[in-house]
């Protein structure tokens, strides 16, 4: 969700640019309201946090009251209609998808399916829309020229993201903040170590728990990294199917060491097996998305078993979808 927001209020131009794109998508800029439907997700601490500290109003679709999304279901109705043109997909129901063998049809990589989609996107942003008479892209451009103020643009986008990340509150220890059995440390936290009933809000990225986000009680963000620097950058996925391994052997499952190892023994089997099935590889471009482009891209999926034939995971306990809280 923290993506989706940053995505919805960040200028666009570098990112089609990045991506090859050449087309206009001028939208951007601090909304003042946004309509969401009841959803854990849109219910969450994050999320309503966020929204007050950048005079954001969430307004909730009232239960029982489906016509209140009807325009933004529409155009999803539009745009997974192409969606599910494109080889491999999976449809809307199994009753839909039949025989079709949308695993083997897949053709496309997440980076070509991100380009598609922007091409997709900005295409119907420049065909003229049945109800609004013009163009999207020149409807905004219109509204934009009635405002008499500019548009509200975050001073600090990356700490725009930050704020609508996931939290939790953690107490300074002497040896630096706790989280998820791993240790955090900077010298800055030296200021409230081992103060008691002293907590501070600890806001973290499940794509990359390499750093973490510490505010003051005066509201100062400092990032704060692993305190061990050697340690690699992990996902939240990834930490909890260590976890979940750890416990199946009956060992530690706040043993920091302990839980590196197995990360980089399950990225060691799924490295090896990319070469050899596209299941993993597309595991493996998942992966590395999610830590080399935090701020960028999903967190990561579970991914299907390859066929038995080929099958070098055939023991492996599998990978978990990604929740974030």
């Amino acid at each position: 969700m923290a993506l989706a927001i940053q995505h919805l209020v960040q200028p666009k131009f570098n990112w089609l640019e990045s991506l090859g794109v050449d087309a206009d998508w001028p939208a951007e800029g601090l909304p003042e309201t946004i309509h969401v439907d009841n959803a854990k997700e849109f219910r969450s601490k994050a999320m309503k946090r966020g929204a007050e500290e950048h005079g954001i109003s969430l307004q909730y679709r009232p239960i029982g009251a489906p016509h209140y999304g009807g325009h933004i279901e529409r155009l999803i109705g539009t745009m997974m209609g192409a969606v599910h043109l494109l080889p491999g997909s999976t449809f809307s129901s199994i009753k839909d998808r039949g025989d079709y063998d949308s695993v083997g049809k897949s053709a496309m990589t997440l980076d070509e399916l991100e380009r598609w989609l922007a091409l997709e996107i900005t295409r119907y942003h420049a065909e003229r829309h049945r109800a609004l008479g013009i163009p999207p892209v020149a409807a905004w451009n219109e509204a934009c020229g009635r405002r008499e103020a500019p548009v509200r643009r975050p001073y600090d986008p990356e700490g725009f993201r930050i704020d609508f990340l996931p939290s939790t509150e953690r107490m300074v220890r002497r040896d630096g903040i706790h989280l998820f059995g791993l240790r955090y440390w900077d010298d800055v936290l030296s200021l409230w170590a081992g103060r008691q009933g002293r907590q501070l809000r600890v806001v973290y990225d499940p794509r990359d728990l390499s750093t973490v986000f510490v505010r003051s009680p005066e509201g100062q963000r400092y990032p704060v990294r692993f305190a061990d620097l050697r340690h690699p950058s992990i996902t939240l996925a990834e930490h909890r199917r260590a976890q979940a391994i750890l416990r199946e052997r009956g060992r530690a499952l706040e043993d920091e060491d302990l839980i590196f190892a197995v990360i980089e023994e399950q990225r060691a089997l799924v490295d090896a097996a990319s070469s050899r099935t596209r299941e993993a590889r597309r595991f493996l471009e998942r992966r590395d998305r999610a830590l080399d482009g935090a701020g960028a891209y999903e967190a990561e999926n579970a991914v299907p078993e390859p066929e038995e034939s080929e099958n070098v995971l055939r023991d492996h306990p599998g990978f978990e979808v990604e929740e974030w809280s």
